[in-house]
């Protein structure tokens, strides 16, 4: 079907030339191929070159990037390639259970999404495997609920979760409903690259209208889930719900969230005012710069505007595949907002959760009890289970790495995960779903909420119960970027060698004493027997964590996706150290002292738009 031939315009580039042949021939969506035509006739061909000479890495996230032409784009054929690798690598390593339960399939609301599902489970259907293909726009946990549910061999979620709308992604879960770890994501993208050359049957979606292989599991997998929400909030705390004046603003971000919070806010007896502006699904996300609740206040714009309009309190959003959770309250006497930090929310739905736990009828003092974070994330929940008993385990950065840690611990014996949260306001209640739950972690704080409205007490006050309980974790994380990568380089082999070959910082400013250090670049951790880290190490991701006497985490890191020097720090202070304005001033003033000995930003070119702090 190539239209490209000899008698053409040729690139001068004979393995160009051949690309694009390749992808004419292969390409059977004319908007594609008929702009790689039109490039072609134009000469754009270093264009072309970086479209169709490389291609998108499938990863531990699976893929994300832009919607256009080429191998290192979001498009029809692209998706085709990946299906058909991830349905060989099945094949090979997990037939039997391919075979008997098929695989979940999953969209959001972007461009493209329904497209690319529908992809997907043709080329399972077409070699007669069973596809769950939900006939409708899903949030992504219900995407590894299903995998767990009936028991697939894989679960396949197309979003792109926050990003900008020019962007998909395409995220692939395990059969233990978790997203998929090295090297499983090693082997996918080699079985992707073994069979690049589209079927034409592939291309052929009608046949889902006409197969019994195709089944939508949406009604029954969320009448289950649903009725898992409500099992999960204690008896006292429905009845609560349901006596409660408090009503919850709520924002889905143009995303997929309004239909599924809506149903399990009226399942666990609590309301909510929808921003109207926002609770359609809209991949264009026109009322927002960015469709991210991370963003603060100018994402949260109209959800302040309903909540005044309404002299509402609490604003809960979602991001729009539902996956995270943000939340704002309205200070009773100063009138301004707040919004809740990731961190913030985590020590919030610690405690709920383990004051839920023991309210149930389930709960069992025999079994353990465990809780999970991100190492990046507030050691809150650290300090909590050395007071309250429960185990405490964590994990590398990403919810991949929480999910697979929460279904080993599952697996021992009578042992049980509670929550589990990481910073970047990612939140998983129980293992139903071993992933960050947008929905859940809504539906529980607002429960939280409505329990604590009924002592007369605000999320906010709660808070600073907790911290004053536990003692104040306060944290500082900002990033640098910079025109030369090479500095980050340079700044983590100054600090592996600060005071000689191969040792690191002991203390800085002649005053604060590093109590441990731990690399997980190189596994090194002076907390553990023999220096050897617990949590996985890689040469490829540059990352140092110093622990400090006075209770101080400093975590520098390089981004894996974009030129940032990322830095995470937080205080953890004793109970009745000292008061938050005390801690937070000592903090401030550590984190600009170590920023100026460990990174030098003036020396090394650093930027940042958070950067200095001001004391």
């Amino acid at each position: 079907m190539s239209t490209y031939t000899h008698h053409q315009v040729t690139s001068g580039n004979p393995e160009l030339d051949a690309k694009i042949r390749e992808w004419l021939a292969w390409d059977r969506n004319m908007k594609t191929s008929d702009e790689v035509r039109r490039m072609v006739k134009a000469c754009r061909f270093s264009e072309l070159s970086s479209m169709l000479m490389t291609r998108l890495r499938f990863g531990t996230a699976g893929l994300r990037g832009r919607l256009g032409v080429g191998y290192n784009a979001m498009n029809d054929l692209v998706v085709l390639q990946t299906a058909q690798g991830l349905l060989k690598y099945l094949e090979d390593t997990d037939y039997t259970t391919l075979k008997h339960n098929g695989i979940v399939v999953g969209y959001d609301g972007r461009h493209g999404s329904k497209r690319f599902a529908e992809l997907t489970a043709t080329v399972f259907v077409q070699k007669s495997f069973q596809v769950r293909l939900f006939n409708n726009v899903v949030p992504t946990p219900l995407v590894p609920f299903t995998v767990a549910k009936y028991r697939c061999a894989a679960g396949v979620m197309v979003t792109a979760s926050h990003n900008p709308k020019e962007d998909n992604g395409y995220k692939v879960y395990g059969p233990n409903g978790a997203q998929i770890i090295t090297p499983v994501d090693q082997h996918i993208e080699s079985c992707i690259l073994q069979n690049l050359e589209p079927l034409e049957s592939s291309w052929d979606t009608s046949v889902l209208l006409k197969t019994d292989k195709r089944i939508n599991p949406l009604p029954e997998v969320l009448r289950a889930y649903i009725e898992m929400i409500k099992g999960d909030i204690a008896q006292e705390h429905k009845d609560i719900n349901e006596k409660t004046s408090l009503k919850f603003v709520y924002t889905p971000m143009h995303g997929v969230g309004f239909v599924y919070f809506a149903r399990a806010m009226d399942a666990a007896n609590l309301k909510i005012i929808p921003v109207e502006e926002q609770k359609h699904v809209n991949p264009d996300f026109p009322t927002v710069k960015y469709p991210n609740p991370e963003e603060g206040m100018g994402a949260l714009e109209l959800a302040i505007k309903t909540a005044e309009a309404n002299q509402t309190t609490i604003i809960i959003a979602n991001d729009p595949d539902a996956d995270r959770m943000a939340c704002a309250e309205k200070d009773p006497l100063t009138g301004k907002w707040k919004i809740f930090t990731g961190n913030e929310l985590g020590a919030l739905l610690g405690w709920w959760a383990l004051h839920t736990y023991h309210a149930l009828p389930t709960y069992d003092p025999k079994i353990e009890i465990y809780m999970l974070a991100s190492t990046v994330s507030s050691k809150i929940l650290r300090t909590m289970s050395k007071i309250d008993g429960f185990k405490y385990v964590e994990t590398l950065t990403g919810f991949k790495w929480i999910g697979n840690k929460a279904h080993e611990i599952m697996l021992g014996h009578r042992k049980k995960v509670i929550f589990g949260f990481e910073e970047a306001i990612g939140f998983m209640w129980n293992t139903a779903v071993l992933d960050k739950d947008g929905i859940q972690a809504g539906v529980h704080l607002a429960t939280l909420a409505a329990y604590l409205d009924h002592h007369a007490i605000t999320l906010t006050a709660h808070l600073d119960e907790i911290y004053q309980e536990y003692g104040y974790h306060l944290s500082l994380n900002s990033y640098f970027t910079t025109h030369d990568t090479r500095f980050f380089h340079e700044i983590f082999n100054k600090l592996r060698n600060f005071e000689g070959a191969g040792v690191y910082p002991k203390v800085v400013s002649e005053q604060y004493t590093i109590k441990y250090v731990r690399d997980l670049t190189t596994g090194y951790d002076t907390s553990q027997p023999g220096h050897k880290a617990v949590l996985p190490s890689s040469p490829d991701q540059q990352m140092i964590t110093f622990e400090f006497d006075n209770g101080l985490v400093f975590t520098l890191r390089v981004s894996g996706t974009e030129p940032k020097l990322k830095f995470y720090t937080e205080l953890c202070a004793k109970a009745k150290q000292g008061s938050k304005h005390e801690i937070r001033r000592l903090l401030n003033l550590m984190v600009q002292e170590i920023i100026d000995e460990f990174c030098n930003p003036e020396a090394n070119g650093l930027h940042s738009p958070c950067y200095p702090i001001h004391i």
